[in-house]
């Protein structure tokens, strides 16, 4: 070996040993830390839940790479929430996002678990606004599971991902309210005063436009989702029917760390035997944050919904300014709208709210955020891992 290189080579191992030797034990553990491929936040204690009151819950975000060598690879996503009920119950619930072979294909999807305490509202905007929430008119006993995998394969080189989903759920009431045993739509359904059950799979398509940057949390981009799913007796499921569904976003940054999202969202099922737990939703904790789960509920629902979102920036010189750099707010505006099939609309269902934002890992925030009924006029907390859209 030449002399000169063998000299150089001595200089750039001392330089890295004496940079080794400089930094402190901290600083060594947030450099491993950065070097691992395998992240993870966990997040416990007692929390409140607009649908299941005071718990004990955590959520877990956990990311990695499927491809470490991949440095274009997005990464891996996984959160998890898992709450305990006071009442006994439990709920379980994931929405995993996988990203394989250079993004060549992914699998997302739903996965959940549920033995809890929730209510029928019935079927229809006027039924479900003027729908007493008790013990006695709405309350029922709910244990359920569902998966429900996506797999999407790139098409060419383009943003577009097409494939197959599959959806197998199963959903049992028991222990009815005494007067939700009398309601309408839940006798018509095959309910009665010792409960209702019901199991459905389906095999489905999607097709899937999607230009974001973070997925979890864009700041740029857009994603247009149109899917179908089919669920029939020849797939085991005990009713014949069909949900045809459209999820348009986009996401525009305006500032540093500072972004507009919108969205427009169509949910239709179709069928004449649909089960009470396959209508189509309006206000979840992904999108009108205000209302109750399942509190509107009809064969078509449509929202459209804009949310401005910004992270604190500082300069990061103490630790004060270090804390308040990792958290941000949101407010949100939007309306829900709702009906018997996609174009005869029953019901408005205006909504508006605002949020905190916790960021626990590079563009993966913990939310809090308060939503308003106008409807009702009630005001709903609301505590997840990443964004509702």
């Amino acid at each position: 070996m030449p002399q000169g290189l063998h000299a150089q080579e001595k200089t750039d191992t001392t330089a890295q040993d004496t940079v080794t030797r400089t930094l402190s034990k901290k600083e060594l553990r947030k450099l491993r830390v950065a070097q691992r491929n395998f992240h993870y936040n966990i997040l416990g204690g007692p929390s409140y839940s607009p649908d299941f009151g005071l718990l004990v819950g955590g959520s877990a975000l956990m990311t990695f790479s499927l491809a470490p060598k991949d440095t274009a690879l997005k990464r891996s996503v996984v959160p998890m929430a898992i709450a305990f009920m006071f009442d006994g119950g439990i709920n379980l619930f994931s929405k995993p996002q996988l990203f394989f072979k250079h993004d060549r294909f992914r699998i997302f999807g739903k996965f959940s678990y549920k033995n809890t305490v929730e209510n029928y509202y019935g079927i229809g905007y006027d039924t479900n606004k003027n729908y007493l929430r008790s013990d006695s008119t709405s309350q029922y006993r709910y244990s359920g599971v569902q998966i429900n995998p996506w797999f999407l394969f790139r098409l060419g080189k383009s943003n577009f991902f097409a494939g197959p989903q599959i959806d197998i759920n199963y959903d049992h009431f028991t222990k009815p309210g005494k007067y939700l045993a009398q309601e309408t739509d839940y006798r018509e359904a095959g309910g009665d005063e010792h409960g209702y059950k019901n199991f459905n799979s389906g095999l489905g398509f999607l097709l899937t436009y999607d230009s974001r940057d973070v997925p979890a949390n864009a700041y740029k981009g857009i994603y247009l989702d149109f899917r179908g799913m089919m669920y029939h007796k020849i797939f085991g499921s005990e009713n014949n029917f069909y949900r045809l569904e459209l999820d348009y976003r986009q996401y525009k940054e305006v500032g540093r760390r500072k972004v507009i999202a919108w969205t427009a969202q169509s949910k239709n099922v179709f069928g004449d035997n649909i089960p009470l737990t396959q209508y189509s939703l309006t206000g979840t904790p992904f999108d009108l944050r205000g209302y109750y789960q399942g509190q509107y509920r009809d064969k078509s629902s449509h929202i459209v919904m804009a949310e401005y979102r910004q992270m604190f920036n500082t300069d990061r010189e103490n630790w004060l300014q270090r804390i308040i750099n990792h958290l941000g707010f949101v407010v949100w505006g939007g309306c829900g709208f709702m009906g018997p099939n996609p174009i005869n609309i029953e019901g408005v269902l205006p909504n508006y709210g605002i949020g905190l934002r916790i960021e626990v890992q590079p563009r993966m925030n913990v939310r809090l955020d308060l939503g308003k009924n106008t409807v009702n006029d009630q005001t709903l907390f609301y505590f997840n891992m990443t964004e509702a859209f």
